[in-house]
């Protein structure tokens, strides 16, 4: 039985086209725009153009805070916010390590985090918030310092069109660095396929969590990679260890899906036992739902954790 389109239903763009717009800048408001388009047919109306001043209503915030006004208006229980709560230090982090190349489809992982990346740099800078970046793979690459100054967006986009910047992955090292060098409270979201020992990240992220920051994963994952459809026997390559094998897929698949289930398990009790939210986007997924994803999270966050700090 042939089913009716929702009218209702926001059309975003598929990341495949969305990839072959040259220029990144343009790329990212077009998910941006698409982002705010269906924010207005979504569960989240109302919240189109007051969440800058808004959030949702959490058990403990005081009734007498509520807009009743804007509830009749959009059956949504909102708080309007302090100023303290308005503005938001952000620190993205992005993995631009030689696993990030990898790619099934037309684009790789990297083409599909950077976007992302400018796309929440683009939407997070509309909402007031100072936004800074840090890329790395074995080291720190480009650092970019969270600020509100309209030169930084330049120097961000530059560095996010730089080509990538080294072949280990160390998920520690951008942990370290913003520990080292933030001392007030901020939003940290790190952009990474996460396909790396996670014993080391696991003190520093709590470390960053017992700071105060909050601290969202964005994992990354080529389709390829979580479905394995592989079906002919062939040469396979570690990207950055540059290690080969022959490899069977109908002998392999079922070792492989396995030991892919238990590292996300132990990437799910990470973030557990941080208080970190995880999320895992395959890049054939809709940039505007990460959008979405980020919006949703900001909004469930308890009291007390989003403070101002002085910015230059």
């Amino acid at each position: 039985m042939a089913t009716t389109p929702n009218p209702r239903a926001p059309a975003f763009a598929d990341p495949a086209a969305l990839m072959r717009i040259r220029s990144l800048e343009l790329r990212a408001r077009t998910v941006v725009e698409g982002f705010y388009r269906g924010l207005h047919r979504s569960p989240y109306h109302g919240f189109s153009s007051e969440f800058t001043e808004y959030r949702a209503y959490v058990p403990g915030d005081e009734p007498r805070h509520l807009d009743w006004k804007l509830f009749a208006r959009t059956d949504r229980a909102c708080i309007r916010k302090f100023e303290e709560e308005t503005n938001v230090c952000c620190h993205l982090l992005l993995d631009v390590s030689e696993s990030m190349n990898y790619g099934s489809a037309a684009h790789s992982k990297f083409e599909y985090a950077r976007t992302l990346v400018a796309s929440l740099a683009i939407f997070l800078e509309r909402q007031g918030d100072a936004v800074g970046l840090v890329t790395f793979a074995g080291t720190v690459g480009d650092y970019i310092p969270a600020r509100r100054r309209h030169r930084s967006r330049h120097e961000l986009f530059a560095a996010l069109e730089k080509p990538r910047g080294g072949r280990l992955t160390s998920l520690d090292v951008p942990i370290d660095h913003l520990l080292r060098t933030q001392r007030g409270r901020s939003l940290v979201i790190l952009v990474s396929d996460l396909l790396a020992p996670l014993d080391t990240l696991r003190p520093k992220i709590s470390a960053l969590a017992a700071c105060g920051h909050d601290v969202s994963l964005f994992q990354i994952l080529d389709r390829a990679e979580i479905d394995f459809p592989f079906t002919d026997s062939a040469l396979f390559e570690d990207v950055e260890s540059g290690v080969q094998r022959h490899v069977d897929p109908a002998a392999a698949r079922a070792r492989y899906l396995a030991r892919l289930a238990e590292h996300q398990a132990q990437v799910r009790s990470l973030c557990a036992g941080s208080g970190i939210i995880h999320h895992l986007f395959p890049t054939d997924e809709h940039l505007e739902k990460v959008l979405f994803e980020h919006l949703n999270d900001r909004s469930q966050r308890p009291r007390g954790t989003r403070r101002a700090r002085k910015l230059d």
